[in-house]
């Protein structure tokens, strides 16, 4: 069987697929006479030191991948995807209280990418996303995160199977969303075991993952306009959660 394949582009993006070297890279291309300065010329230094065919192309070619390539792709393997044990067992070997982000069907992968960077940079142990329905981490999600996906686990599941696993584990489970029987984020506790659900961009958390939770949260909104979208609530409820840790 074929080996699934595909292409990575921006020069951050590429350096951190290199740098996290959970993928196997098989080639590079660099545009003819792309200033070799900075991420770009770190990525290349990472490539040569794993042997990689690196190919000097016009930049045409890599307009015909993406034209935000930043003068530079990189082919590799399909993104390899984590499982909940696995991040369970990271919060282990860390010593520290689970802290999971939950993406309940975000379709947008501007907004999956968003998240996974804010989740990277506030050190979730992973991030559960559902099998269907929902964005995957793909080459416009790598980009969108600058990378902070490659360092992430992430995984596919049953969203409610994984709540229950999650709670077995002492997680108190946390949904984010408008309403007003949810109660204002700052009076919630989020220092212990935590997975904070995100619903999706129109509809929010789907009833089943709603029920699921133990407590729902909001952001105190003050504004004139009537709410964050997901990306940005979801970012600065993670933000709030690894202040309390």
């Amino acid at each position: 069987m074929e080996l699934s394949k595909e292409w990575i582009v921006g020069r951050n993006p590429v350096y951190e697929v290199m740098r996290a070297k959970r993928r196997t890279p098989f080639r590079m291309w660099v545009a003819r006479g792309a200033d070799e300065k900075g991420r770009l010329a770190e990525a290349i230094r990472l490539g040569r030191e794993r042997k990689l065919v690196i190919e000097y192309v016009p930049r045409q070619n890599l307009d015909g991948v993406d034209e935000n390539h930043q003068g530079v792709a990189l082919e590799v393997g399909a993104y390899p995807y984590s499982t909940l044990q696995d991040i369970l067992a990271l919060a282990e070997q860390r010593s520290q209280p689970l802290f999971v982000l939950i993406l309940d069907v975000i379709q947008n992968p501007q907004n999956l990418g968003t998240l996974l960077r804010t989740a990277e940079v506030v050190g979730v142990h992973g991030v559960l996303i559902p099998l269907a329905r929902a964005a995957g981490v793909t080459p416009a999600v790598v980009n969108a995160s600058a990378g902070a996906s490659e360092h992430l686990l992430v995984a596919q599941a049953n969203l409610s199977q994984a709540i229950s696993t999650l709670k077995e584990a002492g997680a108190w489970v946390i949904g984010l969303e408008g309403s007003p029987e949810a109660k204002p984020i700052e009076q919630a506790r989020l220092d212990g075991p935590l997975a904070l659900v995100v619903g999706s961009e129109g509809e929010g958390m789907r009833e089943l993952t709603r029920r699921s939770c133990d407590l729902l949260v909001r952001l105190e909104m003050h504004g004139q306009v009537e709410s964050l979208n997901a990306a940005v609530a979801g970012s600065i409820a993670l933000y709030m959660a690894s202040q309390k840790r």
